[in-house]
């Protein structure tokens, strides 16, 4: 749309303690929202969370998006948007405002505009940070409710973690997350044992350099692609080694291309996961669209903060309900 002002600026949301993965802790999300406004008032806006493991900061996502403000005024389209920007955070704020902009212009849901199924109620994972077996076992019995938990886990002592969580919450399936930190040997020795404990999933155990290491492996419990997935492009190399992607927007750089993602892991026989970082009910808005369908769901981003925004999504007891659209879509 001819005439668009985009606007940029940085946020910071305190996370309720701390959030902690194979790679470190953290107690804030630092993200990026970006705002486009047309001639007429209308106004999108998305979020995203510039992640260090991609070698993306806040300041240079700021960079990124403010160099394309004569562009957008110029009447940048969505598909425009993927030959300017690679897939990553910066092109998923900007992608997602252009969505919700078009949608307020006409009037009409982001799902409807997508050809996306209408919104439902989905069952999304609940995640529970990196920390001592007993310290994990307490936060799995807080949530014992709920049927799906995700684990995040490292090399040392994974197997005490599990399984002290599946005896606090022994109904709940549990997604394993090594977020990299095993090596192939760790993988065939732990593998074995956890569908008694409760896993459903392991994702990304192994270094995404090394995926070549898990051609031909049997793993009892399905793999799942992480790190090693940004978009259609990295499919070719992941067939044979994992059964399933995890789809994040701030990876496969917005909606328009986890939506292509999508479409081509579908075609190839993969199963499809639909994940986030830690960012607001903002960046899940989005992605609730994307997971429609999905095997597995990992949007409980907003979960891990200690506030979130204004409209922000509903969650009840393991269950993620449609955004409403004075948030986003």
């Amino acid at each position: 749309m001819r005439g668009t002002r985009l606007g940029v600026h940085p946020e910071s949301w305190p996370i309720a303690g701390a959030f902690t993965i194979s790679r470190g802790s953290k107690t804030s999300a630092e993200v990026v929202v970006a705002q486009v406004v047309d001639a007429l008032g209308h106004r999108g806006w998305g979020e995203c969370v510039p992640y260090p493991r991609y070698g993306e900061s806040v300041p240079q996502v700021l960079a990124a998006l403010a160099g394309l403000a004569e562009t957008v005024a110029g009447g940048l389209t969505r598909q425009g948007l993927l030959d300017l920007l690679p897939a990553g955070a910066a092109r998923n704020a900007l992608d997602c405002a252009l969505w919700d902009l078009e949608a307020k212009a006409k009037g009409v849901p982001v799902w409807r505009l997508a050809g996306l199924p209408e919104p439902r109620p989905l069952l999304t994972a609940q995640t529970i940070s990196l920390d001592s077996p007993e310290k994990m076992a307490a936060r799995a019995a807080e949530l014992d409710d709920r049927a799906l938990l995700k684990l995040k886990v490292g090399r040392d002592d994974a197997l005490e973690r599990i399984a002290a969580v599946h005896q606090a919450a022994p109904v709940a399936d549990l997604i394993i997350d090594a977020n990299e930190a095993w090596d192939l040997e760790l993988l065939k020795t732990l593998a074995p044992q956890l569908p008694d404990l409760g896993a459903v999933l392991i994702e990304q155990p192994l270094p995404a350099e090394a995926d070549q290491g898990l051609e031909g492996v049997h793993s009892p419990v399905p793999l799942c692609a992480d790190e090693s997935v940004h978009g259609a492009d990295d499919l070719d190399h992941l067939a044979g080694r994992y059964q399933v992607v995890n789809i994040k927007l701030d990876k496969t750089g917005g909606l328009t291309a986890g939506l292509a993602l999508r479409n081509a892991a579908r075609a190839r026989g993969f199963g499809v996961m639909v994940g986030c970082m830690v960012g607001t009910s903002l960046a899940m808005a989005p992605a609730a669209l994307l997971a429609a369908d999905a095997d597995f769901v990992d949007l409980d981003g907003p979960l891990l903060l200690a506030a979130d925004r204004e409209a922000a999504l509903l969650y009840e007891r393991g269950r993620l309900y449609p955004p409403l659209g004075v948030l986003w879509g």
